[in-house]
């Protein structure tokens, strides 16, 4: 009762990284409470994956196994999670925003009628004083997350209503080991007693999925490129310092939406969150919804011919000048120190 829950995303028995993210920010979360961490598996061949998560923290295990219940369909998950919340009453539940996730919160808090904040960057536990209701809260679930395009940044309260739920993007919360022998308690769920037949009305006949080409998040050395790069052509710069370094290129949400450069090497907000060894931003302002994405980086090095550009203010080292002079500078004197 009135504990963390957080809800597991499984493919092929593989448990995903946003939720072993969101199992280490939970942990947290309810050391904090003073109260457990469970989580939620819903799918099918579930045995064994308590070892997958248990050393993340996780107190309790509901398993809800059935062959029906893989791959994922939007009813009968969510009927699921809204009896098992209605009869554990978890104060706070978390889940990726990934599609499922965008799928799934929005239904089971709409049932609980408990609201939700998506995407959020940051979560802590803090207090709240309503002086117009004469109300003060303890232990409420800070939700913080990019507001207004981006130009400030809301912390959103749920003072009344429970689950306190949230979203959370892959590669926002870090992702570490509680303690590897942790051990919890494994509760299954009858499916049969939450799910009716007709929840099973849809089935999926033939799924499809292709997996991205480009690892961005894994990587260790990040060339990132913004709409000052000024087109597409002159993002092959980039890529060349980044196959001379061994990194892998980004880009700004403004890059990709200019044409500069593919959807999934965005990164930002509204893109992939990266933490790497060195991140090179070429040409980028620093708008918070790209910062949100990047700001963990070792180092930062900008280059841009703005020097009160946003991202100066970040960066470890600055650059002042054009991309097309300072790249392959970078190139040469790089290739001329390995040899």
């Amino acid at each position: 009762m009135n504990n963390v829950f957080v809800y597991l995303e499984i493919e092929e028995g593989i448990v995903a990284d946003v939720s072993l993210e969101l199992l280490t920010k939970g942990r947290s979360l309810a050391n904090q409470l003073n109260c457990k961490l469970e989580a939620v598996a819903i799918g099918h061949n579930l045995k064994g994956l308590e070892k997958q998560v248990f050393p993340y923290g996780v107190d309790v295990l509901h398993t809800a196994d059935d062959a029906r219940l893989y791959p994922y369909t939007t009813q009968p998950h969510a009927t699921i999670l809204i009896k098992l919340f209605e009869k554990e009453k978890p104060q706070i539940a978390l889940m990726g925003a990934s599609s499922i996730g965008r799928d799934l919160g929005p239904r089971v808090s709409s049932a609980l009628h408990s609201g939700l904040t998506a995407d959020c960057t940051s979560l802590e536990i803090g207090g709240h004083e309503d002086k117009k209701a004469g109300k003060t809260y303890t232990d409420l679930l800070y939700q913080i997350r990019p507001a207004f395009g981006g130009n400030i940044v809301a912390t959103i309260i749920n003072p009344d209503c429970r689950p306190q739920m949230a979203t959370v993007r892959e590669g926002v919360m870090k992702k570490e080991i509680f303690a590897q022998n942790h051990v919890g308690k494994i509760k299954p769920i009858e499916v049969a007693e939450y799910v009716s037949e007709t929840d099973f009305a849809v089935s999926i006949i033939e799924r499809h999925m292709e997996k991205s080409k480009v690892n961005i998040k894994n990587s260790s050395i990040i060339v990132a490129g913004g709409y000052g790069v000024g087109s597409r052509e002159n993002f092959k710069l980039l890529f060349d310092l980044a196959e001379v370094i061994g990194g892998e290129v980004g880009a700004s949400r403004a890059a990709i939406d200019a044409g500069y450069a593919d959807k999934d090497r965005q990164i930002g907000q509204t893109g992939i969150t990266v933490r790497p060894k060195l991140y090179i931003a070429c040409g980028i302002s620093g708008q918070i919804q790209h910062v949100a994405g990047m700001q963990e980086s070792a180092i930062i090095i900008s280059i841009n011919n703005d020097a009160n550009a946003p991202i100066n203010q970040l960066a470890d080292y600055r650059i002042n000048g054009e991309l097309e002079e300072v790249l392959p500078k970078m190139i040469q004197f790089y290739k001329k120190n390995t040899k």
